[in-house]
């Protein structure tokens, strides 16, 4: 990636605007394609002390979708539950990549942390 280029910054934010966001590291139990989406792909997500069904376009970022299967990754789970394809997201995979138009990889611990380990 040679070629790559970073955004520019974005303008500056108070510190306490980080404290709205609630990202959490959570275990990806299964990885299943959402009927009528091309994009889509369902997640469930073990967050310790619950799980969530959380909705992703990562159907066509992978060849095998089901790779991430077992994996912890970072996760924000305080948005308000969103519907695509006719079924409910309980939340929002944190990738990296996605806004820069370059493939994205997960962002996840570099060790095993507890289920529902907040990142900040």
């Amino acid at each position: 990636m040679s070629n790559f280029i970073p955004a520019p910054i974005k303008p500056v934010i108070p510190m306490a605007a980080l404290d709205v966001l609630d990202i959490r590291v959570g275990a990806i139990e299964r990885v299943e394609a959402v009927p009528h989406s091309e994009k889509l792909m369902r997640l469930i997500v073990h967050f310790g002390d619950h799980t969530r069904t959380i909705l992703a376009a990562i159907r066509k970022e992978r060849e095998n979708p089901r790779e991430i299967e077992g994996k912890q990754a970072l996760f924000v789970v305080n948005l308000e539950p969103r519907r695509m394809a006719g079924e409910i997201s309980e939340g929002l995979l944190f990738d990296i990549g996605y806004a820069d138009k370059i493939n994205p990889v997960l962002a996840m611990p570099e060790r095993f942390v507890p289920n529902g380990t907040r990142a900040g």
